[in-house]
């Protein structure tokens, strides 16, 4: 009896032992965990920038969601679930690696565009079932308002932000801005972008396609309000310097309004991908042609030897040239999941400036290509 007793009390200790250990165990495991968060949130924290004067912060690389959804321009013009979920496949590949900042706006996919849905409804989607996994997700989402010309007033800009939040499935979001310049009643627009602001909508505001004085104007109007301009959205690229040339670049940089550059690979012309044996489809082939492919191939031969020296892709490259200008957030389009990690590879190193030099003056050697004609409003 005295034996089963001291087997029992034996066997009692050793499994208090074992439960300590385990708690132990656990609480030293829960502790791991906290500090891997902090170290992550921390991290990520570190590979944001400032959105201009707001006290907005995005990551140094957002993504363009103008192909979700479209049927006029992209996807050959048609949409189905297979290309549907691929951009879904693009969201959750760019949030793996720490790409937060989505770029959408609300004639993307839209009807008004001939879209077959709209991309902030996709973007919205994708958002809330990223949450449903991981709540502590945190998105930073940009959307813009189409300056049609039967839209009047500060108050047709509130109404169409808040028609874009109820696609998107948002209370508000981080950037709202200014599509392209109206044909008229732009202070009108500006003050609705104050407004938005005002009543907590928005986060920061912005502008696209806007011109030097235009961007100017804004800044001094939204100034008055003591609200900043935080971003001027255009298209840039190492074989589109436009911005550099007609006084965009230089104005941002002045003011501390931050430089969104859209079609930062040319639409996919500076991957490589494209030759003149196989330049793109639809309308994008109107614009490299392979006679223009042709006049480019030196460039990207180039941009793929600089790429080997860091075991980095075209696309890496030319992307890693923008960020290298300073002030400059590159939003490449993600298609799928691939592109969006390739896009990841961007990040974390940074060319020499002599391989940044070199290519801007191998880059123009090659005739620009066509604008997006609201540019020059």
């Amino acid at each position: 009896m005295a034996l089963n007793l001291s087997s029992t009390c034996c066997f009692n200790g050793l499994r208090q032992q074992r439960r300590k250990k385990v708690e132990r165990g656990g609480f030293i495991r829960a502790v791991a965990s906290e500090e891997f968060t902090t170290l992550k949130a921390a991290e990520e924290e570190k590979d944001k920038v400032k959105l201009g004067g707001s006290d907005l912060k995005v990551t140094r690389l957002g993504i363009g969601a103008w192909s979700w959804g479209d049927t006029s321009y992209w996807n050959n013009f048609d949409w189905d679930d297979r290309k549907m979920k691929a951009a879904k496949a693009a969201f959750d590949t760019s949030v793996d690696y720490g790409i937060t900042f989505f770029d959408t706006a609300e004639v993307y996919g839209s009807r008004l565009s001939f879209g077959a849905i709209s991309s902030e409804t996709l973007l919205g989607r994708f958002i809330s079932e990223r949450k449903k996994k991981n709540p502590e997700v945190d998105v930073a989402v940009a959307t813009k308002f189409a300056a049609l010309p039967w839209r009047l007033g500060r108050a047709s800009v509130l109404s169409a932000l808040k028609d874009s939040l109820s696609r998107l499935g948002l209370s508000s979001v981080e950037l709202y801005q200014l599509h392209w310049p109206g044909l008229w009643g732009n202070e009108g627009y500006i003050d609705g972008l104050g407004d938005a602001v005002e009543q907590g909508l928005v986060k920061a505001v912005g502008v696209s396609n806007y011109s030097e004085k235009r961007l100017r104007d804004a800044y001094k109007q939204l100034q008055k309000r003591g609200i900043p301009l935080a971003s001027n959205q255009v298209n840039y690229s190492l074989i589109y310097r436009l911005p550099e040339q007609n006084g965009v670049k230089a104005a941002c940089d002045e003011l501390g309004v931050s430089l969104i550059a859209y079609s930062p690979i040319a639409q996919g012309s500076l991957t490589g991908k494209y030759t003149p044996e196989n330049p793109p489809t639809g309308p994008r082939g109107r614009i490299y042609t392979p006679e223009f492919l042709t006049k480019l191939q030196p460039l990207i031969n180039r941009i793929k030897e600089i790429g080997q020296n860091y075991n980095k892709t075209p696309t890496q490259v030319v992307l890693n040239w923008l960020i290298a200008q300073e002030n400059v957030i590159p939003i490449p389009g993600a298609k799928n999941a691939e592109q969006a990690k390739e896009f990841g590879g961007a990040l974390g190193w940074r060319l020499t400036g002599e391989e940044v030099d070199e290519l801007r003056s191998l880059a123009s050697e090659t005739k620009p290509v066509i604008g997006f004609p609201v540019e020059k409003l």
